[in-house]
């Protein structure tokens, strides 16, 4: 049976190129298209400034994160949670992208030496409805 991972992150900004990190992880796990219960979610700081634009997407602030771990104090626990896994993500080219960067800030490996795979939502739902709206709201 294929154990997959539904994650989803929170960010910064909008490109990791430029500084930015991850704020918020979460993921569900399913084996056999069904919920285990195993879940991860974590808020974590940044150690940087939340940009104005990306806290009104979200609302998540500098002053709620100050407290929150960093991602390397979770780095080791995320990776046994996705290890193996299919992550299903949507718009998996930006999560994807900023988790690779701040595993590579920390010497680990990327993702897809870790996951058996990614399916990105949002490719499939271009694929199957072109032309229409294709947010996780639609």
């Amino acid at each position: 049976m294929t154990r997959q991972i539904m994650l989803d992150t929170e960010t910064t900004g909008l490109d990791y190129r430029l500084g930015h990190r991850v704020i918020e992880i979460g993921g569900v796990e399913m084996v056999g298209r069904k919920f285990t219960g195993n879940r991860f979610h974590k808020y974590l700081n940044p150690e940087r400034e939340v940009e104005a634009g990306a806290a009104a997407v979200h609302g998540l602030t500098d002053e709620f994160l100050v407290d929150k771990p960093k991602f390397r104090e979770v780095a080791a626990e995320l990776l046994d949670f996705l290890r193996d896994a299919e992550l299903v993500i949507h718009n998996a080219a930006f999560d994807v992208g900023f988790l690779n960067n701040e595993l590579s800030l920390l010497n680990l490996p990327p993702l897809d030496q870790v996951c058996a795979g990614v399916i990105d939502t949002l490719k499939m739902a271009r694929e199957m409805r072109p032309g229409r709206k294709n947010s996780l709201d639609a």
